[in-house]
């Protein structure tokens, strides 16, 4: 039941996701429903999503988990290595600076490599569809902005080093503040140890 749960969540979430880059569907919704009506329909059918997602992959971790394979123990170790940099790369898609710049999407970086480091630790069926599904699409969208005419949004300034500096200080606590705090009480699983 919380396998089908989530995967209904993320049908939704990536839906609404997707739909954003059929940028004249989308052109289209705004004329006809008006930007604040998209933007709330857009918002609450992701946060539907993001919810059944949630839900159903804790109910699935309680009650229906599926073994597909067994990953060696310095997978978790390597995993644990490769979120400090995905979570560095997210925040330094709002601080711009150098990073941004160079990488143009860190964000689809950042969850690029969220994504993969979470299907190298976890070899069970629920984890591998979420984290899969969250690679794939993140290929698909840096794909697709490849081919976009508009910017997407309106301009936001870039900064120089010290925005990367900063992004790399926020992101390091936010990546203590997950691991220490965010993983172990909401997901229920220890990074270290266990």
């Amino acid at each position: 039941m919380g396998l089908l749960v989530m995967i209904l969540g993320l049908v939704l979430f990536f839906a609404a996701h997707i739909f954003t880059t059929k940028r004249d569907a989308r052109a289209e919704a705004i004329a006809r429903l008006g930007e604040g009506t998209y933007k709330i329909l857009y918002s609450l059918v992701s946060l539907a999503g993001l919810a059944l997602i949630v839900w159903g992959f804790g109910h699935y971790r309680a009650t229906g988990w599926i073994d597909v394979w067994y990953p060696p123990t310095a997978m978790k170790h390597i995993t644990i290595a490769l979120m400090l940099p995905a979570v560095i790369l997210v925040v330094a898609s709002y601080l711009r600076g150098r990073i941004y710049a160079t990488l143009k999407h860190p964000m689809l970086a950042g969850i690029k490599l969220w994504a993969a480091a979470h299907l190298l630790a976890n070899g069970d069926l629920g984890s591998i569809i979420l984290f899969g599904s969250f690679l794939g699409w993140a290929v698909y969208d840096r794909i697709s902005l490849k081919h976009r005419t508009d910017a997407g949004g309106p301009p936001i300034p870039v900064g120089g080093v010290t925005n990367d500096l900063i992004a790399v200080a926020v992101g390091i606590v936010a990546y203590l503040a997950l691991a220490f705090a965010f993983h172990p009480v909401v997901i229920g699983v220890p990074v270290m140890g266990g």
